[in-house]
């Protein structure tokens, strides 16, 4: 019965966990290498997971589209034996009611259905119902069974019913039917006896160990009636049926009595016909009474006999197996069905299932007959029909990248075949052992517990998917576990012995390790490895949709175990995958193919194989064979070479019997004395003869033996001594030869390789030690620390000499430490003398530096050549300090200081010492003098300066003091020219100047008066802007007092010029030979205001003409004619009261474009004429309003000589006198109005009157001539920005003529409406652009804006630097920058530019300090003239003097 296990139910403990291992990349190249690295620590757990380096990631190979298979299908209770042995017992019972003529019902205690199986098996523990019921110990069976402790006796009561009504029948029909069977069993055996006697057919006497053996019905077909089916007892002597006949009885032949089947067969009477029950399978007649056990009453239904009964009851059960599934799928297809399963099982998403929960769930449905959860496997899919996952070389479209991993090791279509695996040495491709097989797996699909086909190791690899759940059993323990299973499930066994061939019944894990057997666990995920080892059972299950790859190798020890296997599979009676004879001899044909561990493995094996075969063959010759003949094995079919008995695949030879036939069946020479055969009858068929198979062995000896040869002659190399020394180029090829026939990793290999790596090093050191005999070396060679020390030399050539092998380069080494005794003997000597040249000892270091040998004397030699350097060094600076600097004087004091001391060293330093504070004393006076208030005098700095150059042109202050007087003296020469009474400077040329001035260290007398002069000319420029110019004006003073250049162009805003700066076109456009001359810029002036007027001219023209095309009230100004819509620009402030007039015509309107400053009356510019007079210094302002009252004043004249002609006077007197009648309230003149000054005043241009109604009804009739004559003057008076009478006094003449009282003037107030109109819109702007600034956009924007402004702003810092520089940068059109200490310029005697000499191709030499020097462009013909004896009058001008000038760059940089 099997062995009890409900305590593992619902209570699974997962076993512990395998060894996992992560190769490095170095290591993870060798496949086979690694695993047998690794092989000690793994076997022991039968499985162990690998996972490969990060960066190795094999692309999937598999067409996804293309592939397509058929699944098993596995109902999950019917994979664990103990449930499928419930299943079975179940159907057997129900089956025997069947045919009882009732239907089983299962009864359900506790509220779970009663287990028959496990109740059965509990009654017969405790003896039977009988001793069950006489010891009632009913109790004690329910209590085993699991029920509650505190309810067994009631339960008990109901176990006992249940049993008696169920399974009570079927005990008493199998101890019936037993008694009856053992009888018959007898008188078989009796009739078998005799029959085999008879007949002597060959291959039918078999020993009796074998007679019950299946297949030996080949030699003897009355072993068939030995066959034992069905459940219990063995019941012989029942014909083998046909699967054509029936399957419900066996019609017995009545042929002795046609009335007997009339009688009751059990007590031959046929009376009590009412009790008597008739066979619907046999139509035998019983008694109720006479059956056992005897029935009450008469069944309803159909009824079977005892003997029918036992027929189907007792019928063998078919082999368990998966079935195939009726679809078909793709991977898409097959994963949408897995995945939609594990979460419909689980209601859950995929990813929120624990693993630990479905290897729970997993172990309770296979404990659980209840549970029918079926799933699908695709396993066992052939590569060379869907295409392997790993990419091969022959893939289509195969990247470059994948070559690495179409050439791997690990790829597992390589591994089968690798150099030192014995499978790659079988020609046939074995679907699943050298060809990979593909496994698509679901959840719960399962791969039962098994072991690999010749019990090879297997390798399984993870393409992608959800994990694997691996268990495995170390191989010691293989065969403990083949005994629990089958104890454990020893009804399944019986009817299938090799059950766990066809790898379809698992068995919990928990159960084998209650038996003592270790059961490991692994998870294999996505990527990662699983190695299983010879005859290691394994096992496990997938958690979900997923795809895995495995394959079978052999690694050469495997020979051994597969031997065994084979012998093993043949007591089994299991086919062979391969031959294992077959094999072997194939590789000892070839045995150069083979590696060396292979060889001698092999060697071993077909040692063993041989021998065998020799006793085989020896016990036939005994035992009488005398005939034989040669035969292909490997040439015919599978099923040909086969033994009849064990199944064993023959290669080396076979017997078989004279009898010409061609299907002769054939077995093993092994089966030759159980045979019942006469010897002469046999015929022996052999592949070799045995001499054969002795060259053979030879072969793989003298292959395998080549290593011991190796190893002699490796011996002998190691040990030699002095000449007996091989050369080293021998040892590196027996190294090499290890590597290539790849020999076994040995002490003697290890030593070998030592020996090679330091004979390497060793031969490149004494390389490196000959190559540099004769090389000079610099001080600066090899370093110390790199270099071999005497000792070391000495050293090195007695490893040379002890050195197991000969290097070449020994003899140069030997003569190398010949050279360094005789270097140290010569260099002791020369150390020893007192006093020796520097010549001397510098050739003495020089020769031991070229032996390349870190020698203390060379150290000693160096220090003694330092010293004396130093002293040679101290000697030329004390006989000549001119160029000694302070820096190199301190750096060759601490040289000294760091010499190891010696008289001429101490002599050296105390006289530097007094050098150096000499040099430090003066540089305190220097700095001193640089920073000393108040300055010194030019006479002390050059007493100062003078003193340092007796000491040293190296002092770092020397060069500044010598900048300062150059600039000094440059300074006050341009000073004193300018203070020359024919020189009258410009202001921004004596800015500069003092600019200048004021940095210098030294003290300049003339820069006080000339900072005066400057001050004086600024206030006087800041009086006359206050004069002029309005509050917040966009004009400079200099463009207000000049005329107009813009009339007309586009008006851009601008900021504010900043005073002084000149760069005006009248003045940009004159050189500086006429910016001397007075007349020269009147005449520029001249030009000016010409163009002046002629643009005002043109400009009204046009304005003129585009006067009619602007709609609505708008504003008109009275010079340029333009029109302006109100709000654009400001109104002129008008008086309020009275006298506030209500139409423009009352009102002048100058724009800002023409009213452009405060315009003052020409009094107060005489005052300032009078101001400027008293200065010294030339502004452009200054010329600009001497200008512009000259203009003014010649305007006034003309106006007046008009103005006083007898029409015009008239014309005056007329409006005067309706002017003082109306007006007696009068604010003031016209001469009142006109001497305003203020902004409001000036702005508003309005004639000061007393009743605008009387203007208005006044009109002055003139000629056309006339007219035009007021109007042209009136336009020349309005651009003059001086305030005159007759300015107004014309325009009020013209506002009373016809022609300008019939124009139409807007109304004030009506003026005023539009203006606030405008105000308003305006402030609506300014919001709706608030508004936008808040939003994102509006941020943006404003911070583009922002940017840009501070670029414009960056960019004119950097245009005013430049500017500022200006002065300083060579003019010259091309300026080639000159460098060098000293850079030579020249000064242009005209435009006073600067330029490099260089840049103009002229040389020092030929500038005189008496000639004076014209550049390009003040003269066509360049060059030096001769300075004239006249000169240069005016007081504009300037004339300036400079010859050449050497200058430090580095000091022009800070001018």
């Amino acid at each position: 019965m099997t062995t009890s296990h409900h305590e593992y139910d619902y209570d699974f403990t997962p076993p512990p966990e395998a060894p996992v291992f992560s190769p490095k990349a170095e290591e993870f190249k060798d496949c086979l290498g690694y695993i047998e690295k690794i092989r000690k620590i793994a076997e022991k757990y039968g499985i162990c997971k690998i996972i490969p380096p990060d960066d190795w990631r094999p692309p999937f190979a598999v067409d996804i589209d293309k592939i397509k298979f058929t699944p098993r299908i596995q109902r999950l209770n019917e994979l664990e034996a103990h449930t499928r042995i419930k299943l079975n017992f179940l159907d057997q019972v129900a089956k025997f009611w069947e045919l009882q003529g009732s239907t089983l019902k299962i009864p359900i205690v506790e509220k779970r259905a009663l287990d028959l199986f496990t109740l059965k098996k509990y009654v017969n523990k405790f003896g039977g119902m009988a001793k069950v019921n006489s010891e009632k110990k009913w109790g004690s069976v329910a209590a085993d069974m699991g029920y509650n402790a505190n309810n067994v006796q009631k339960i008990g009561v109901l176990l006992k019913s249940h049993y008696e009504r169920i399974l009570y029948p079927l005990d008493i029909f199998e101890q019936e039917e037993t008694a009856k069977a053992k009888a018959e069993l007898e008188e078989n055996k009796k009739e078998i006896e005799k029959q085999l006697k008879e007949k002597k057919k060959p291959k039918a006497s078999l020993t009796k160990a074998e007679k019950q053996e299946e297949d030996s019905k080949a030699f003897s077909k009355e072993l068939q009636r030995l066959q034992f089916y069905g459940a219990g007892p063995k019941l012989p002597g029942l014909p083998i049926q046909d699967k054509t006949e029936k399957t419900r009885g066996v019609k017995l032949n009545f042929e002795y009595d046609p009335l007997a089947k009339y009688m009751c067969q059990n007590c031959g009477k046929g009376d009590a016909e009412e009790k008597m029950l008739l066979c619907d399978g046999c139509d035998d007649s019983y008694h109720t009474f006479c059956l056992m056990p005897p029935l009450s009453e008469i069944p309803q239904g159909d009824w079977r006999c005892p003997k029918c009964v036992l027929a189907e009851v007792s019928k063998p059960m078919e082999a368990f197996g998966f079935e195939q599934a009726q679809k078909e799928y793709t991977l898409q297809s097959f994963g949408e069905m897995a995945d939609q399963f594990k979460t419909d099982y689980f209601n859950m998403p995929l990813h929120l299932i624990p693993m630990g929960l479905v290897e729970r769930e997993y172990w309770r449905i296979l404990d659980n007959i209840d549970e029918d959860v079926m799933v699908e496997y695709g396993a066992d899919l052939h590569t060379m029909d869907h295409g392997s996952g790993f990419p091969t070389l022959g893939s289509k479209h195969l990247a470059e990248d994948d070559i690495e991993y179409a050439k791997s090791e690990w790829n597992l279509n390589n591994l089968p075949v690798l150099g030192n695996s014995v499978l790659k040495h079988i020609d046939i491709d074995i679907s699943g052992m050298k060809v990979p097989w593909l496994y698509v797996g679901m959840c719960f699909s399962t791969f039962c517990w098994h072991v690999e086909d010749h019990w090879t190791s297997s390798i399984n690899y993870l393409h992608w998917g959800e994990p694997k759940t691996w268990y495995g059993i170390p191989s010691k323990y293989a065969e403990k576990a083949e005994e629990i299973m089958r104890k454990s499930a020893s009804e399944l066994f019986e009817y299938q012995p090799d059950l766990l061939h066809h790898i379809v019944t698992t068995m919990n894990p928990n159960v084998l390790t209650a038996h003592g057997v270790p059961v490991y666990r692994m998870d294999q995920h996505a990527g990662e490895f699983i190695i299983t080892f010879p005859r290691s059972y394994h096992a496990g299950f997938n958690h979900g949709y997923n795809m895995a790859e495995a394959v079978n190798y052999a690694t050469p020890d495997w020979l051994e175990i597969g031997r065994k296997c084979v012998e093993h599979y043949s007591l089994m009676r299991r086919f062979c995958v391969f031959c294992h004879d077959e094999l072997v001899c194939k590789m000892a044909t070839r045995p150069e193919t083979l590696t060396l561990q292979v060889a001698a493995v092999c060697y071993k094996d077909m040692l063993r194989m041989v021998e065998n075969e020799r006793a085989h063959r020896a016990e036939l010759v005994e035992g009488g064979v005398r005939n034989a003949e040669r035969e292909a094995f490997e040439l015919l079919p599978e099923d040909e070479r086969q033994c009849a008995l064990c199944k064993t695949t023959i290669f080396m030879s076979a017997l078989t019997i004279v009898n010409g036939r061609d299907d002769q069946e054939i077995v093993c020479l092994r089966h030759f004395k159980s045979m019942d055969v006469e010897p002469i009858n046999f015929i022996l068929r052999y592949r070799y003869t045995m001499d054969e198979l002795a060259i053979l062995l030879k072969g793989l000896k003298v292959h395998a033996e080549s290593y011991d040869d190796w190893m002699e002659k490796v011996r002998n190399a190691l040990d030699a001594r002095r000449d007996d020394r091989l050369e080293f180029s021998l040892l590196k090829d027996y190294y090499a030869q290890a590597l290539e026939k790849k020999y076994p990793s040995s002490e003697l290999l290890v030593a070998l390789h030592t020996v090679v790596e330091e004979a390497e090093k060793c031969q490149m050191v004494a390389h490196q030690l000959s190559s540099t005999q004769g090389k000079i070396r610099t001080r600066l060679g090899t370093e110390a620390k790199y270099r071999l020390t005497v000792e070391e030399l000495e050293l090195f050539v007695n490893q040379l000499e002890t050195l197991p092998a000969k290097v070449t380069g020994q003899q140069g080494v030997i003569d190398l430490l010949d050279k360094v005794t005789k270097f140290k003997q010569d260099a002791s000597l020369l150390v020893e003398r007192d006093k020796v040249s520097l010549e001397a000892v510098e050739s003495m270091v020089a020769r031991g530096e070229a032996l390349d040998i870190y020698l203390t004397e060379v150290e000693m030699l160096r220090t003694r050549l330092d010293q004396l350097s130093w002293v040679k060094e101290v000697k030329e600076i004390l006989d000549d300090p001119s160029e000694v600097s302070n820096d190199s004087l301190i750096g060759l004091e601490q040289r000294g200081c760091n010499l190891k001391p010696r008289p001429d060293v101490e002599s050296g330093l105390s006289r530097l010492r007094g050098l150096r504070m000499t040099m430090d004393q003066w540089e305190t006076r220097a700095a001193s003098c640089l920073q000393a208030t108040p300055k010194w005098s030019l006479e002390e700095v050059e007493r100062l300066v003078r003193e340092g150059e007796n000491i040293s042109n190296g002092l770092p202050s020397l060069e500044k003091l010598k900048d300062a007087i150059r600039k000094v003296k440059e300074w006050w020469s341009r000073a004193e020219n300018l203070q020359k009474p024919e020189n009258y400077p410009y202001l921004d040329t004596l800015e500069a100047l003092v600019a200048k001035g004021r940095p210098l260290p030294i003290r300049l007398n003339p820069l006080s008066q000339l900072e005066t002069q400057v001050a004086a000319a600024r206030a006087w420029r800041e009086r006359t802007a206050r004069v002029f110019l309005k509050k917040n004006s966009v004009c400079n003073l200099l463009e207000v007092l000049s005329p107009r250049y813009d009339i007309g162009m586009e008006r851009r805003k601008k900021k504010k010029s900043e005073e002084g700066n000149y760069r005006h076109p009248i003045f940009l456009g004159l050189s500086a030979v006429q910016l001397s001359d007075p007349q020269e810029i009147v005449n520029a002036f001249k030009q000016a205001e010409q163009a002046e007027l002629i643009s005002m001219k043109d400009l009204r023209d046009i304005n003129r003409n585009a006067r009619d095309r602007k709609q609505g009230i708008m504003l008109e100004c009275e010079l340029c004619l333009d029109k302006y819509p109100p709000g654009s620009t400001p109104l002129p402030r008008l008086p309020s009261g009275k006298s506030r007039p209500t139409s423009l015509r009352e009102v002048k309107f100058l724009c800002p474009n023409c009213l452009r400053s405060r315009r003052p009356r020409l009094e107060t510019i005489l005052s300032l004429l009078v101001s400027l007079q008293k200065l010294t210094v030339r502004l452009p302002e200054g010329e600009a309003l001497q200008c512009l009252t000259e203009r003014a004043m010649a305007w006034q004249d003309r106006a007046r000589t008009v103005l006083a002609t007898p029409e015009i006077s008239k014309a005056l007197k007329k409006l005067s006198i309706h002017s003082k009648e109306d007006g007696e309230d009068g604010g003031g003149t016209d001469e009142h109005s006109a001497d305003a000054t203020t902004d409001s005043e000036s702005e508003s241009s309005l004639p000061a009157r007393r009743s605008s109604n009387i203007d208005n009804e006044i009109v002055v009739e003139l000629s056309k001539d006339t007219v035009q004559k007021l109007e042209d003057l009136l336009v020349e008076g309005d651009l003059l920005e001086v305030s005159l009478d007759e300015v107004s006094h014309m325009w009020r003449v013209l506002q009373a003529t016809p022609q300008r009282r019939n124009k139409i003037y807007p109304e004030l107030d009506s003026l005023e409406a539009e203006l606030i109109a405008a105000r308003e819109e305006k402030k609506q702007e300014k919001q709706r652009k608030r508004e936008k600034l808040e939003t994102e956009e509006g941020r943006e924007d404003r911070e583009r804006k922002k940017h840009k402004k501070k670029k414009k702003e960056e960019k004119r810092r950097h245009e005013e630097e430049l500017r500022a520089d200006a002065e300083d940068d060579c003019s010259a059109k091309n300026c080639k920058r000159p460098t060098g200490k000293q850079v030579h310029w020249v000064q242009c005697d005209k435009c006073s530019q600067w330029y490099h000499l260089f840049c103009i191709g002229l040389k020092p030499q030929q500038i005189k300090e008496d000639e004076e020097f014209y550049c390009g462009k003040c003269n066509s013909s360049g060059g030096v003239r001769k300075r004239s004896s006249g000169g240069t009058s005016g007081k504009a001008a300037i004339t300036k003097k400079k010859t050449a000038t050497a200058v430090d760059t580095s000091d022009m940089e800070t001018d």
